[in-house]
């Protein structure tokens, strides 16, 4: 195990000082937050469980993501809006999203076939909660996504279980996010190189917007890093299985988290998460039908969205000043998937099955083959 692998262990999930694309020199458009993360939004809270034993079929390597929007001990509502993509993929909860525009507790993202199991586990745990004399809590929807990790993971194992669920939402915090191999993301495979968790964060004006993605998309051919064709010049080591299934095919997936400050509309939300596919698109993926895109976005603003009965006022920013936010979204967005890709490290798993992840020495050689 790597040393900084260690460090993650140890600190709930962040390695400190891990290498990040703008450490290779990567020159991204825009200025990031202080910690370049979804939690640059004032009380998101992010929150990881990362399982990683075993080898051949027993190989167990996915886990869980929690990201909270006003942190894990708040179930205040928060306006919030969901878009698709590409619909070859499950996010649980949209149904009353949409209809309500209101997101009640955190965003979980898993592998395929545990989105049950913690969908299941963050209910039960919430009506746990509930205090003394305190009527539990009754009607939960709650949001849960995936992607599917079964090239590296034993996905019909169903490794994830109900602690595993709840270690994630406990951990959350604010402050730097880890990246790579961890959480829901661990087992992912983006562009033919070893994917997961990854995020990114822009200031708009007065406001903030971060992006998290849990990344299992795309064909190496179609890389691309800030314009550069990253994924032709490095055609090395694409994963294959041994039967020759989802050798390289645009079979993965990608869940998009969007938070900001900015006081947006429901509606508003919609458009801002539609922006994360031109982010998407940036990193060369023209999502293909075996990918599920799937893209959340909430505003931390306006606490009281949730309110039960009488009226409130709210606070909407004006549609001609969300360019900044668009703008914004879409840098971010992009950022995260490269991100992703650099804090992953190589990985072996199911059946032997290998993913190697984006060479940094490569990658700096690539760029500067291009001026970039």
């Amino acid at each position: 195990m790597k040393l900084l692998a260690v460090i993650a262990f140890l600190t709930g999930g962040i390695a400190f000082g891990a290498e990040r694309a703008r450490d290779l020199g990567v020159p991204f458009a825009g200025q990031p937050g202080q910690w370049n993360a979804i939690t640059d939004v004032k009380g998101v809270e992010v929150g990881y469980r990362t399982l990683n034993s075993g080898e051949g079929g027993g190989a167990v390597r996915t886990g869980v993501t929690a990201v909270w929007p006003r942190g894990k001990n708040s179930m205040a509502p928060a306006f919030g809006a969901w878009f698709s993509l590409n619909g070859n993929g499950e996010m649980t909860g949209t149904t009353w999203l949409e209809e309500g525009g209101l997101l009640s507790g955190p965003v979980l993202l898993t592998n395929t076939h545990s989105v049950g199991t913690v969908r299941d586990s963050f209910i039960e745990w919430q009506v746990k909660r509930s205090r003394p004399g305190e009527e539990a809590q009754e009607w939960l929807l709650p949001l849960v996504a995936e992607t599917w990790d079964g090239f590296l993971n034993d996905v019909n194992g169903f490794h994830v279980t109900a602690a595993d669920t709840v270690a994630a939402l406990e951990n959350a915090k604010s402050g730097p996010v880890a990246e790579g191999n961890v959480g829901g993301g661990t087992g992912m495979v983006c562009y033919g190189f070893k994917g997961g968790t990854g995020t990114s964060s822009r200031k708009a004006g007065a406001y903030m917007v971060g992006v998290l993605v849990q990344c299992n998309c795309g064909r190496r051919a179609q890389l691309q890093i800030v314009g550069v064709p990253v994924g032709r010049e490095i055609q090395d080591g694409v994963p294959y299985a041994r039967n020759g299934a989802f050798a390289d095919k645009d079979v993965g997936s990608i869940i998009i988290v969007v938070a900001t400050d900015g006081p947006l509309l429901p509606n508003q939300l919609k458009r801002l998460a539609r922006r994360a596919s031109l982010g998407l698109a940036r990193t060369g993926s023209v999502s293909g039908n075996g990918s599920g895109d799937i893209f959340v976005a909430f505003s931390t603003a306006n606490s009281n969205a949730g309110i039960t009965s009488g009226t409130t006022s709210i606070s909407m920013l004006a549609n001609d000043d969300m360019n900044g936010l668009f703008e914004a979204t879409v840098q971010a967005t992009e950022e995260a998937i490269v991100n992703a890709m650099v804090g992953a490290e190589t990985m072996t798993g199911y059946n032997g099955h290998k993913v190697i992840a984006l060479p940094h020495d490569r990658l700096r050689e690539v760029l500067r083959k291009y001026q970039r």
